[in-house]
């Protein structure tokens, strides 16, 4: 039965059909869609990016997340177990530990990325913003990156939240929360949106967002290749891709529908929460002729000084970062899940046990992440940056599309699980079901991509780190 928790194996169920999208789309949406999305956009050009980024997702994005799944829901495990289960041979054994880390290392970040976005919950809502110029919230924004208390602090009530959700369990805690929360997101961006695209002088932001121009992308080659990688790339970091974060998803639900089915529901999830996000944000910088290029500052320096000029600004401001704080809780809430499940497959805990022990890894682990803007700011590497920059690119520039690599490659080929099993188990049930001739373009095509992706993302950092000898 649909309602029952346990699996005959003893496994925690999701409840509901409408449980697992809206959990595994909470998952994927995040900073990447609401935060690094329309920053990304903004640099290269606007619509034009958005279409190389929707083919992207379609034909890498969207293949990997059926191959996660399939992993999760065909093995019945974490992926602590899952590989173990479907090749014996122990021969991926290891990869099990790409996730686990992969998890870690984006929670040392994404923790106090997520901090910032209840601390504008308050500082909007009181109106500590009001009146200011972009540089005066530029320099607040500033101030309280240099105050060690306020990051701590901040980080810890956002790690307490999504720990607290999780030590529930998942029906009564990661799913009954996040489905809440991703209605009063999806609500909350709706509500926005409309706001923002009836500012006077929206027109100009719509266009610049939803009408192409090739020329400018084409114009110069350097610009069209720095946008090819930015759109692939993107279409992982913004699904989670290749940390086995969706994996264990796979595993909580049943056999009822094709696993191709329920990718495209979420990746189309995903994919309206990120344009929405940029139906709220450019209308309103080209309203008050703010440029939307501004980089990752756009969201917590150009933004409150948007507000500002609105009518109920303060209102609106304190609606948006709800918005914010929400799309990197169902995150959190979805990644520190795939760690407490990893410690009760791997180790045999039980839940608390498994939540006690990796609240205390993820904390202390994301405490250098924390102190990096002010103790620890003078630590930093060419190329890559402070320490959020030097964990940001092991996760984005290597662990997501190397993971999301593997995937592929152990799903297609004899030497992992294998073409015939991963197809098998996609198509088991009502719905859409994965194209059997893409297994040419999955077994060659995508792992070249995916190189192309992991090798430009190095190329400039080689120039800069060579470039003087």
């Amino acid at each position: 039965m649909a309602e029952e928790m346990q699996t005959t194996a003893g496994r925690e169920r999701f409840s509901t059909r409408l449980g697992f999208i809206l959990i595994s789309a909470g998952c994927a949406i995040g900073l990447g869609n609401v935060w690094r999305f329309p920053y990304i956009t903004g640099e290269y050009g606007g619509a034009a990016f958005v279409l190389l980024y929707l083919i992207f997702l379609v034909i890498l994005g969207l293949p990997v997340m059926v191959m996660e799944f399939a992993v999760g829901r065909a093995s019945q495990k974490s992926a602590a177990k899952a590989f173990d289960v479907l090749q014996p041979s122990r021969r991926w054994h290891w990869f099990g530990w790409w996730g686990f880390i992969g998890c870690l290392v984006l929670m040392m970040f994404y923790t106090t990325v997520g901090g910032w976005m209840l601390s504008y919950i308050v500082k909007l809502g009181v109106g500590e913003f009001d009146g200011l110029s972009a540089e005066a919230v530029g320099a607040a924004f500033s101030g309280s990156l240099a105050d060690p208390v306020q990051q701590i602090g901040w980080m810890l009530v956002a790690t307490f939240i999504g720990f607290f959700v999780v030590s529930m369990g998942v029906q009564k805690g990661v799913e009954r929360i996040t489905k809440w929360m991703m209605v009063f997101l999806l609500a909350i961006m709706v509500v926005l949106a409309v706001r923002s695209i009836t500012l006077p002088g929206a027109e100009a932001g719509l266009e610049f967002y939803l009408l192409p121009d090739f020329g400018k992308l084409f114009a110069d080659p350097s610009t069209f290749a720095d946008a090819l990688f930015a759109a692939m790339g993107q279409a992982f970091f913004t699904l989670s891709l290749g940390i086995s974060a969706m994996e264990v998803f796979g595993s909580y639900i049943g056999k009822d529908n094709s696993l191709t089915g329920e990718a495209i529901r979420i990746v189309a999830l995903d994919t309206f929460v990120a344009i929405t996000a940029g139906l709220i944000i450019f209308p309103a910088c080209f309203a008050f002729g703010v440029n939307p290029g501004e980089g990752p500052s756009l969201v917590f320096v150009t933004l409150p000084s948007v507000f500002n000029q609105m009518p109920l600004g303060q209102l609106w401001g304190a609606l948006f970062f709800v918005f914010m704080s929400f799309a990197a809780l169902s995150t959190i809430i979805a990644v520190f899940e795939n760690l407490v499940s990893f410690a009760m497959d791997y180790w045999g805990w039980n839940r608390n046990k498994a939540v006690a022990s990796i609240a205390i890894l993820v904390t202390v682990l994301s405490i250098p992440c924390a102190l990096g803007f002010n103790v620890w700011a003078g630590f930093t590497v060419p190329g890559i940056g402070d320490i959020q920059g030097i964990e940001d690119f092991i996760v984005s520039n290597n662990l997501l599309p190397l993971g999301s690599l593997l995937y592929v490659l152990f799903c297609v080929t004899k030497k992992g699980w294998g073409w015939d099993g991963f197809l098998a188990e996609a198509d088991e049930g009502a719905g859409v079901k994965f194209p059997a001739w893409a297994h040419g373009w999955l077994k060659y095509g995508v792992p070249v991509l995916i190189l192309a992706i992991w090798i430009g993302g190095y190329i400039p950092k080689l120039a800069l780190w060579f470039g003087g000898m």
